[in-house]
C-alpha cells in the first residue's frame, strides 16, 4: 500500500492512488500545498488544496486567479477516493502537514515544521502514520536552539544599544513567516518599525487573517532625509545587503535572524554586525522526537542534511531513505534579487 500511497517523481511527491501531487513543482492537475513559500507553493497547477488558515497568504503568493480548495485543520477531504486530512505544522501561517489515508495505511508528509509555538500560526501537532516523510533542514545536532524569549531580549538589548550610539537597528529576516515572528517577539515599544516593501505586503496578509502584529510603516512612505532612523528598528529580507536600498539609513548596524548563526563564523562571513538564531525549522532534538512521536515503521528524510538523519535513523533501527526533492528549506546563501519579492526560501 505504501508504493500505492506515494512515490517520488521528476514533478514532485505523487499518490498514484488519489491521482494528486503534494508540493509539486512543476505544472499538475491538483496539487496539494504544504505552505506558501515559493519552493512548495509553486504557480501554474491547475487546482490547489490547502490550509484554510492560510489562505491570504497563499493568495498573495499565487495569485487572485488560481483555483484552490481551502479546508480547516482536521477536517477530511476524499481526493479520488483517497482521505486527505490537514493538519498544523507550525512553520508558518497556514503550514499544513499532509496525511493520506487509504485502506489502513497512512502517509504524513510533514512539508517545513517547526515546535515552538509562538501566536503567527497553530502550533504543530504529532500525527501517528506508518510512513513519515520529514524534512532535514536542521539534521545535524550542533543544531539546538535556545529558548526563543531569551533571542527576542538579546534582539531588544541590541536595538536599544544601538540606539545609544545612533545607529539604525537593520534585522534581515524572510518576508513571509520569519519577519512575522520577529515582530511578534520583540518590544515594539523600543521604538518605531519600519519595513520593506516585501515584508509589509505580508504582514498585511497576515493582519487579514486576524493576527495581531506591531503597528509597522513601509519604509517607501516617508522621506529618508526627513526620518530619524537612529531610534528604529527595520526589517527587510537577506536580500537588501550589499545594495542601494540600505543607504537611505545611514549609520546602521546590521544583523540576520536564522537557524543559522548557530554556527560560529556566519555572521563574520556574511559581513553582518550581530546575528540571532530564530529558525522557523525543527532543530536536530525537535527533528528526531518528530519521528518517534509518530511511530512510523518507515521514514522518507529531504531536504537538508538528509543523509545525516537517514543514517542515525537506521541506527536506531528505524526503515529510513533518503529522497531527492526541489525543497530548500532555510537557506544560508544570498537569494537573488529575481527571487527577492517571491522569497523562494523561508530563511
Amino acid at each position: 500500500m505504501q508504493t500505492e500511497l506515494l512515490k517520488p517523481t521528476d514533478r514532485g511527491l505523487y499518490c498514484p492512488a488519489g491521482n494528486f501531487y503534494v508540493d509539486a513543482w512543476k505544472s499538475v492537475d491538483q496539487n496539494i500545498v504544504t505552505h506558501a513559500h515559493a519552493d512548495h507553493a509553486r504557480r501554474g497547477s491547475k487546482s490547489y488544496l490547502a490550509a484554510k488558515e492560510g489562505e491570504q497568504v497563499l493568495r498573495t503568493r499565487l495569485g487572485s486567479d488560481a483555483q484552490i480548495e481551502f479546508r480547516r485543520y482536521g477536517e477530511p477531504v476524499s481526493v479520488n477516493g483517497v482521505k486527505v486530512t490537514l493538519y498544523p505544522a507550525g512553520h508558518i501561517l497556514g503550514s499544513a502537514q499532509i496525511r493520506i489515508e487509504k485502506d489502513g495505511y497512512v502517509v504524513v508528509l510533514s512539508g517545513d515544521y517547526k515546535r515552538e509555538a509562538d501566536s503567527t500560526c497553530t502550533a504543530y501537532e504529532s500525527i501517528r502514520c506508518h510512513t513519515f516523510v520529514t524534512e532535514s533542514t536542521f539534521g545535524l545536532p550542533i543544531y539546538r536552539w535556545p529558548n526563543p524569549e531569551k533571542v527576542f531580549e538579546q534582539i531588544n538589548a541590541w536595538w536599544r544599544s544601538n540606539q545609544e550610539v545612533g545607529k539604525a537597528s537593520l534585522v534581515l529576516a524572510y518576508s513571509l513567516g520569519k519577519a512575522q515572528r520577529v515582530l511578534e517577539g520583540i518590544d515594539s515599544s523600543i521604538g518605531p518599525i519600519y519595513t520593506h516593501g516585501a515584508v509589509e505586503k505580508l504582514n498585511e496578509s497576515y493582519r487579514d487573517s486576524g493576527i495581531s502584529l506591531p503597528s509597522t510603516t513601509y519604509v517607501g512612505e516617508v522621506d529618508a532625509k526627513q526620518t530619524d532612523w537612529t531610534k528604529a528598528l527595520i526589517i527587510a529580507p537577506p536580500s537588501v545587503m550589499g545594495g542601494s536600498w540600505i543607504r537611505r539609513f545611514g549609520k546602521l548596524s546590521s544583523a540576520l535572524a536564522s537557524g543559522w548563526m548557530q554556527i560560529r563564523g556566519t555572521r563574520r562571513r556574511r559581513g553582518l554586525d550581530s546575528g540571532f538564531i530564530v529558525s522557523d525549522h525543527v532543530d536536530w532534538q525537535g527533528l528526531i522526537r518528530s519521528i518517534e512521536e509518530t511511530e512510523a515503521q518507515s521514514v522518507w528524510v529531504t531536504h537538508g542534511y538528509a543523509d545525516v538523519v537517514a543514517r542515525s535513523l537506521v541506527e536506531k533501527g528505524i526503515d529510513a531513505r533518503t529522497i531527492e526533492t526541489e525543497f530548500q528549506g532555510e537557506l544560508l546563501e544570498q537569494p537573488s534579487e529575481a527571487s527577492q519579492t517571491q522569497d523562494a526560501t523561508d530563511g
